[in-house]
């Protein structure tokens, strides 16, 4: 799931799995640390934003695209990444992203100006891609079905460790060294995940797959997104090129139903949601994590710019969350047992949204105890009650044979979601901000010199700096009046994911067979 651990990747193939366990604590050893990597990008770079656009003097629309760059390229490539490993080889796949990802990272740290780094964050993604469904794909190839639950369940605790100690560690870095060292951290992860995989991890594959890669399908949805997503983020400053990357977008998203529609070998198998309950969970993810993605975006920028403050105070803003939904994960899977799946991915979600709505009694000014800590706190229950009935719900609506290909296709729906809502909400949050701006500067009635400073800035939105305490107060209300508007719409999308759930997902639903 977007900013989460999650059993993410394609895990097919069961017939190869040997029948005793090899080598497991060094598979385990390599997979957490890789995946790690990522997990911790996720969360770490968002903490990063407001020192990299002071930094790089970059505007809203620059560090939007330093997060959908790398957004896209995992959302487009997730799926291929996990065939190429069937295909090719899943250690060799595996250490091909971790090396691509590393490589990517330094690019990162070494970035000597905004587009530069929106460049490397899409290698990043590339290397994601490849990295986390191979994840693991190796671990299913190493264990045998008795260990192999166990081993994913370490897996998954592990990776929710770090990925709640990274925003903290990042933040500690990135306000003691600098933002560069959000991702140069990467680069001692990687040295030794190679050197463990090569000395201790076995290769494997899929003998039984004989079908292509789906190249087409992989074009066509990477070109489709980044036409919409760029269509999006650049809205806001008009012209033809948006609208003609919007239309390309939608017309190469069309064509990538078609072709998955005819493939023989579809990174998308539509025929999964012919099952009601498989298409209510993916449409329910698309609204949740979207809700999710567009707050956590803005959240830094706020704490930091407006609220003053630190980076590290920023990154363990949401530590609660991530620990909360680490200690519940085992309770909720257990709801589903005791009452179905329905009921979970109902009440989940609405607690969620609640705690969303808690985010606006935020305002400018106040207490982390008293305005940020209970709206996590009540976010991050209403998540633990809904990720992992969400899971079981995707793999147990769908035959056992496909459950993998299930994961990976409602992974990679929550990177979609959280890809459109960063630009969606970027463009919403953009008008409200200039909309409150443009009124607070006309009750101010600045000398045209001091208007036309702070107009130039805009598009820094809370980055945006004046010598006047009145337009710098009214620049953190402006903010704050935008942010507003977004948590409005995370709390509609949570409700939206509720209703899907009720409308959609059976109780306790039948697995769809196979023919």
């Amino acid at each position: 799931m977007a900013n989460l651990p999650h059993e993410e990747g394609v895990m097919r193939g069961a017939a190869t799995v040997p029948e005793k366990t090899h080598a497991g604590v060094w598979v385990l050893a390599a997979t957490i640390l890789g995946s790690s990597m990522v997990f911790i990008d996720g969360t770490v770079v968002n903490v990063a934003l407001p020192a990299l656009q002071t930094s790089l003097n970059a505007t809203v629309t620059d560090v939007q695209w330093v997060v959908e760059a790398y957004a896209l390229f995992l959302a487009a490539l997730l799926l291929v990444g996990g065939s190429l490993g069937d295909l090719y080889g899943r250690r060799r796949i595996f250490l091909v992203g971790v090396v691509l990802f590393a490589g990517a990272s330094a690019w990162c740290g070494f970035a000597f100006n905004v587009r530069e780094l929106i460049v490397a964050r899409g290698l990043q993604g590339v290397g994601g891609a490849l990295l986390v469904p191979g994840s693991l794909a190796l671990i299913s190839s190493s264990f045998c079905a008795e260990d192999r639950g166990r081993a994913i369940g370490t897996w998954s605790g592990f990776t929710a460790i770090t990925t709640a100690v990274g925003p903290v560690l990042g933040g500690w870095l990135i306000e003691h060294l600098s933002w560069r060292w959000a991702f140069f951290v990467n680069l001692p992860l990687a040295v030794l995940v190679v050197l463990i995989s090569l000395a201790k991890v076995s290769e494997s594959r899929d003998k039984e797959m004989v079908q292509r890669l789906d190249g087409w399908g992989a074009v066509m949805a990477t070109v489709g997104l980044c036409g919409m997503t760029f269509a999006l983020i650049e809205a806001g400053r008009g012209g033809e090129r948006a609208l003609i990357a919007g239309g390309v977008g939608v017309l190469a998203l069309a064509g990538f139903f078609v072709v998955e529609s005819r493939s023989e070998a579809p990174m998308l198998p539509l025929d999964l949601f012919r099952s009601r309950t498989f298409g209510g969970a993916n449409l329910m993810t698309l609204f949740l994590y979207g809700a999710l993605s567009g707050v956590l975006f803005f959240l830094p920028l706020d704490l930091i710019q407006v609220q003053y403050y630190s980076a590290t105070q920023a990154g363990g803003a949401l530590l609660p969350l991530i620990l909360l939904i680490f200690l519940l994960s085992r309770w909720s899977g257990g709801l589903v047992v005791r009452y179905g799946a329905r009921l979970p991915l109902i009440v989940g979600p609405l607690i969620a949204g609640v705690g969303f709505g808690l985010f606006l009694r935020g305002g400018v000014g106040g207490s982390y105890w008293g305005t940020v800590f209970p709206a996590v706190v009540v976010l991050g229950l209403g998540l633990a009650v809904s990720v992992a009935p969400l899971t079981t719900t995707v793999m147990g609506s769908i035959d056992q044979s496909r459950a993998g290909v299930a994961s990976g296709i409602n992974n990679a729906v929550s990177r979609v979601a959280g890809l459109l809502a960063v630009a969606v909400m970027g463009l919403v949050f953009s008008v409200a901000f200039n909309a409150r701006l443009e009124r607070g500067l006309d009750g101010l009635a600045l000398p045209a010199a001091q208007r036309q400073a702070v107009e130039e800035q805009r598009g820094k939105l809370a980055a945006a700096r004046s010598d006047d305490v009145r337009v710098q107060r009214l620049i953190g209300e402006s903010f704050v009046g935008a942010y507003g508007v977004v948590l409005w719409i995370a709390v509609g999308l949570s409700a939206a994911s509720a209703l899907s759930a009720a409308m959609l997902i059976e109780a306790r639903p039948e697995p769809q067979r196979v023919g």
